[in-house]
């Protein structure tokens, strides 16, 4: 079956792929075993010297790179080269901090000595989504390949331009043959690879399914697992809040990612009845503002969604919504006859019970829910199967921390919009998924915590 690199803006197709056959898939294990053997073995400086390569690398070729995801997804160019720029960060970061954090931590107790070591576990793989086709890789391989392990990819299906681009700079970086590869394969090859037992851990960023099935696959093997799944983040705006920065960190907070196609996007917007119509006017203004078009036009901020079944998924749960009594207040439909480009939309008077709240909206549709207080909006908030993120709008920075230990989620951000940050790390509870990337802890999830203990 081909695997085929298609405009999601014009249909245009680049390239096309054959998936990789079982003796393919043999060489490749073999390959990133015998690989972990020696990169196990080699220095952090060394290591850390190739990351620094690829940084430097990466921000060599940032147009090009940004070009080639505008191609393959759709993302427009502003927002391609600041995910490289951010995945550029992430190797420094690593780079610079892998030796810190992976020290041996030393422990008194009743022996001579005794201390715990972090050692790498051997080749992980990663299933990788196409909305970040870049970024959500880096910041799993370059703490995994610091701390010593070897990473396979095997990224979305519609990114496969990007996904062998990434092979090739880790290659020409000078890293060892076989520390990084991709594997160009079908989600049904992913079980068969997950059992392996060359195969020592596992992580996936994804949908929910994908990460039922992932994880099931895991646990029969009773492999490490690391899950970054959907989300449904609610941005609570409370009455005292600095009105219209709320409403200009909204609208990067839903319309991050080009339209609004991250896990992370803030998809729940929760606001005290007193300052709704002033936050919905606002974000009316600013949503009616954005151009949507060809993601390869430096002007265009809205490209179109990733494909025709998105746009019709996002439509639906839109119209469904209407249905049940909401507000149509900007937006709502499909824009134009080619390409797959949805109009920026805003939708009030949504309620609990309506597709909109209930549901993760992974598009560029921005629900406004009108509360009478913050014990309403932490309810509200709290009554999701997801928990990535939470974001609370508020002058009251005591009551802001309050409400940061009762909202159930892995990050909360107050007065800003949610994102990753490499030096904190990133993930989240619930159907949202388990484990963390990113900052210390991110790099000690693919590690064996080793206690070493001297008697005399």
């Amino acid at each position: 079956m081909a695997i085929i690199s298609q405009s999601p803006a014009t249909g245009e197709v680049f390239a096309q792929f054959n998936e990789l056959n079982s003796e393919d898939i043999e060489q490749k294990l073999s390959l990133a075993t015998s690989a972990f053997v020696s990169w196990r073995q080699t220095g952090m400086s060394e290591r850390a010297s190739l990351m620094k390569k690829v940084a430097t690398k990466l921000r060599e070729q940032k147009e090009e790179l940004a070009v080639l995801m505008a191609q393959e997804m759709g993302k427009v160019l502003k927002a391609g080269q600041g995910e490289i720029e951010k995945c550029a960060s992430v190797c420094d970061y690593y780079a610079d901090n892998a030796d810190k954090f992976l020290a041996p931590d030393v422990i008194a107790t009743q022996a001579k000595e005794s201390f715990v070591r972090f050692d790498p576990l051997g080749p992980v793989l990663a299933v990788m989504p196409w909305n970040f086709p870049f970024w959500q890789v880096f910041r799993f391989a370059a703490p995994a390949i610091m701390a010593g392990n070897v990473g396979l990819l095997k990224h979305a299906s519609n990114v496969p331009r990007c996904a062998l681009k990434m092979e090739e700079i880790f290659s020409e970086c000078g890293f060892p043959v076989g520390v990084f590869q991709t594997l160009l394969i079908g989600s049904g090859a992913v079980e068969k690879i997950i059992l392996d037992d060359r195969i020592a851990a596992v992580t996936l960023t994804g949908s929910e399914f994908a990460g039922t099935q992932v994880a099931s696959a895991a646990g029969k093997a009773l492999k490490k697992c690391v899950l970054e799944l959907g989300g449904s983040d609610p941005f609570i705006v409370l009455a005292d809040a600095d009105i219209p920065g709320a409403i200009q960190a909204a609208v990067t907070a839903r319309m991050q990612n080009n339209v609004g196609q991250s896990c992370i996007a803030s998809k729940r917007f929760i606001v005290e009845e007193s300052v709704a119509a002033e936050f919905t006017a606002g974000m009316v203004k600013a949503f009616s503002e954005f151009k949507v078009g060809d993601p390869m036009d430096a002007d265009t901020n809205v490209g179109p969604l990733v494909n025709e079944s998105a746009l019709k998924e996002i439509d639906n749960q839109v119209q469904r919504t209407l249905a049940m009594g909401a507000k149509l207040e900007f937006g709502g439909s499909r824009v134009g006859e080619v390409g797959i480009f949805y109009l920026p939309t805003v939708v009030s008077g949504v309620k609990q019970g309506m597709s909109l709240c209930d549901e993760e909206v992974f598009g560029p549709v921005a629900p406004i829910i009108v509360v009478k207080n913050s014990q309403e909006a932490i309810k509200i908030a709290n009554d999701s199967p997801y928990g990535l993120g939470a974001t609370v709008w508020t002058a009251d920075l005591d009551k802001a921390k309050e409400m940061a230990v009762q909202l159930e989620s892995g990050s909360i951000y107050i007065n800003g919009a949610m994102k990753s940050d490499v030096r904190l790390p990133f993930g989240g509870i619930k159907k949202s998924g388990y484990g963390r990337e990113l900052g210390s802890y991110g790099i000690r999830e693919f590690v064996n915590v080793k206690t070493v203990v001297i008697e005399k």
